[in-house]
């Protein structure tokens, strides 16, 4: 997919409409770094050090909820992250917004109010409904372009996302060209190796579906899923599978290269063979057989999309699944991918480089929704610009 980025404009003086994704964790009303705000911090002080005038969008949390704060811990984080005075403005698009945006001198950038404090904003319209908005309408004079930075916001038509990219010349931002980079040089690979883990268990149904002609290997919560679709009695796991989930993948079984466990770590730390089962105990990790079977299969593969951890990481006794395999990863030759917020913090917990895997992706569901082919709203509307 083709289209306009940063090293397509001189900045110089111009007006630049930056959307980034600084959604952080919070912690008794403290936001945690994250790499997607050290990411973003890049753009933004690649656009100051090119004299662009910057009014950064962004979103923390949802109305209603305990994360939902405005920006303006965002705005230090920024700051020390850059180097550059990054200025909270406690208005979106009022005469507030209006007169910073207006004022702001060449290398200036401002972080605005959280996008989500308009009820405009989360409403799912057409781009072209969205920049008809008193929201989109309002800003859009003010400036000579909009970045679209936040490839973890584009599967979602919000007026921040689609909105501004209809209405003025648009471009790719450096993270969200990153990720897209890589996610198409995976697919230019060919067959890859998936490895499904974690516990969001549709998006391992919805990517295995995708993926059905290449090796994946199973594991956390999805691979008790796929043993019970495989008529394996998991005993006391049975009670709480999502029987909807098993029966669906029950038509893709015999049509997928899946790999599945041989044995397990059950929730007293002790391994338990695939012949041993049912078991009265549930199960948080795969045993020392699946991990070898595992990375035997990892050191052949030339291309890994890694999605989730193995077994239950954040325990001790149950890291040892998830630790090997990552390493088995970042070891390998492969161009490998690895998404999903659980993932990356597993691999800062083991403190397994970054740069010993070909991508880190910032994305969440939108990372889902890209690999199994969905348009994603925020890209669409970027090719305008190109056509």
């Amino acid at each position: 997919m083709k289209f306009l980025t940063m090293s397509d404009f001189d900045f110089n003086g111009k007006k630049v409409l930056l959307r980034v994704d600084l959604n952080s964790p919070v912690i008794n009303g403290k936001i945690r770094l994250n790499d997607r705000i050290a990411e973003h911090a890049k753009t933004i002080k690649e656009l100051v050090n090119k004299k662009a005038k910057v009014a950064i969008l962004a979103h923390q949390g949802r109305p209603g909820k305990e994360d939902f704060l405005d920006l303006r811990q965002h705005a230090k984080m920024l700051t020390k992250l850059t180097g550059k005075k990054i200025r909270y403005v406690d208005d979106l698009y009022g005469n507030e917004a209006i007169n910073k945006i207006k004022n702001m001198k060449s290398g200036e950038a401002v972080l605005l109010k959280n996008v989500r404090s308009s009820k405009l904003e989360m409403l799912a319209l057409s781009p072209k409904r969205h920049s008809a908005s008193d929201f989109v309408k309002t800003l859009t004079p003010l400036f000579d372009f909009f970045i679209q930075d936040a490839f973890s916001v584009c599967h979602r038509s919000h007026a921040s996302v689609v909105g501004f990219a209809y209405a003025m010349p648009s471009i790719a931002g450096r993270v969200l060209e990153k990720e897209l980079k890589s996610l198409e040089k995976i697919k230019k690979i060919g067959k890859a190796t998936y490895i499904l883990g974690g516990a969001k268990p549709e998006e391992d149904l919805a990517l295995l579906k995708h993926a059905s002609k290449n090796k994946i290997l199973t594991a956390g919560t999805f691979c008790l899923f796929c043993l019970s679709a495989a008529n394996c009695n998991l005993g006391k796991e049975n009670e709480i599978l999502d029987k909807n989930i098993v029966k669906s993948l029950k038509m893709f079984m015999k049509k997928s290269n899946l790999f599945m466990p041989i044995d397990f770590v059950d929730e007293d730390g002790k391994e338990v063979e695939l012949s041993d089962l049912p078991t009265d105990k549930l199960i948080f990790d795969i045993g020392r057989k699946t991990i070898d079977r595992y990375k035997k299969i990892i050191k052949s593969s030339k291309a890994i999309f890694l999605k989730g951890p193995v077994g239950k990481y954040e325990e001790k006794k149950f890291q040892f699944g998830t630790k090997e395999i990552f390493k088995a990863v970042a070891d390998s030759k492969a161009f490998s991918v690895v998404g999903g917020g659980n993932t990356v913090d597993a691999i800062n917990r083991f403190r397994i480089p970054k740069n010993r895997f070909s991508h880190v992706s910032l994305g969440g569901g939108a990372l889902i929704s890209y690999v199994i082919g969905k348009k994603l709203p925020g890209l669409e509307v970027l090719k305008k610009w190109t056509e």
